[in-house]
Parts: structure tokens; sequence; C-alpha cells
């Protein structure tokens, strides 16, 4: 890597730190992640990601064992310095080494969970100009390999993505399926893994953890809301 890259680099990532930072403990205090750990159903969690550690933190909280698998060192320290008792393991879902892998298969986690899934701009490759398209296409990307870590992984029953989206409120029922026929024709197709609308909830964001420049860019009669999506394992 270049000084330049680097230096971007830097810079981009104490940006994405100090933002999830400041998200994250809105999110934590309004009780969206309580929410999200109260949906999964296993004892021992793989969390793909980490950022600052919100997620890690009421997954603990609900009683869960959670090995988290962060590229980030940074977001590693932070979230360790705030749930000390979780396991970490430094590695990209996207290119794992088989020294990692053997790890998260020693730990045996029923559930693999990946929240808000999100990285620095200079690590998703996005420019200015085409910010949107690179976020979709980097998450895509990662919810795909997540999902493919899952099917090998032979413990595991139960995914669970989150993510942030808008809609109408009034359309969420068809917003479910929707959501379900994505996931399964894209991150889970011939995967063993089988979603439905049943599986896939919906809940607003309040209005206090939704910055004022995000509130003026959003459809008219929209609303950001949290979107959740399970995916079970299928058995023959």
């Amino acid at each position: 890597m270049s000084e330049a890259a680097a230096g971007d680099l830097r810079g981009s990532l104490q940006e994405f730190l100090g933002y999830w930072q400041e998200e994250g403990a809105r999110y934590a205090r309004q009780g969206d992640y309580a929410w999200m750990a109260a949906q999964v159903r296993g004892q021992r969690v793989l969390e793909i990601g980490c950022g600052p550690g919100f997620a890690t933190a009421a997954l603990v909280a609900a009683g869960k064992d959670v090995l988290v698998l962060e590229s980030l060192p940074e977001c590693s320290a932070q979230a360790q310095a705030l749930v000390p008792s979780a396991l970490f393991l430094n590695g990209d879902v996207c290119a794992l080494s088989a020294t990692v892998e053997a790890a998260i298969v020693d730990f045996s986690p029923a559930v693999v969970v990946c929240w808000l899934m999100g990285a620095p701009s200079a690590v998703i490759g996005a420019q200015p100009e085409a910010t949107g398209r690179a976020v979709v296409a980097y998450r895509e990307k990662v919810h795909r390999a997540v999902a493919e870590l899952a099917a090998r992984l032979l413990s595991v029953q139960q995914l669970h993505f989150v993510d942030r989206t808008v809609l109408h409120w009034q359309a969420k029922e068809t917003g479910r399926s929707v959501l379900a026929r994505y996931h399964q024709e894209k991150t889970l197709a011939d995967l063993p893994f089988a979603t439905r609308a049943s599986l896939a909830l919906y809940r607003k964001l309040a209005a206090a953890v939704v910055p004022e420049t995000r509130k003026t860019m959003l459809p008219p009669g929209s609303v950001p809301v949290l979107a959740s999506l399970l995916a079970e394992r299928i058995t023959p």
C-alpha cells in the first residue's frame, strides 16, 4: 500500500469509528441492539464485524457466548475494551485464512449474526459520485460471504441479518415478503438455508437516532427502519 493510500485509510477509519461510536451509542440507548439480540435463539454466536462493540455488548447482556470476527484491529480493540468477556478473531469474512476458519469451527457457533454491516469508505472503495452503489455492492458481497461461511459451519442453524433502510410503514407487510425473497434469491441462493416473510421484521428507528441531515433526504412518506431477517438451516 502506498503512503498516500495508507493515509486515506487512516483518515477514513477514524471518521468511521467516530461515526459509529456516536450513532451506535444512540442505538444502544433506544434499545435497538437489545431488540436484535432478543431474536437470536442459539447460545453460541459468531458475530461478523463489531464496530465499537455495542452489538457485542447486547449479545453478551442477553446471555450469549460470543466470538467476534473483525477485519479492523482498531474496532476489535474498542469492542474488547467494552466487552472483555467476548472472544475476538482478526480476519476478513471475504478472505478467511484456514487458521481463522479452524478457530471458528472449534468455537462451534449455533448462530451467525451480521448486523448494520459497514466499513470505512477507503475499504468499500466508495467514490463521492457513487457512494450508494458502492455500499450496496459491498453489503451484497459481505452478506454472501457470511452465508457461505455459515453453510460450511455445520453447527450453525440460524443466520441473522439486520440492516438499515427506509420504507412506507403502511406497506411493511409487502416489504417483509420483498426482503425475504431478496435474501433467498441472492444471499442464500444454492445454500442450505431458507427464509420466509414471517421471519422478516421491521423496527422504526427513533427520531433521536436519525441525524437531521438524513431526515431531510428521506423520500416523502417513508420512515427509517431496521430490517431484520432470520434464515434457518434446511434439514434433510
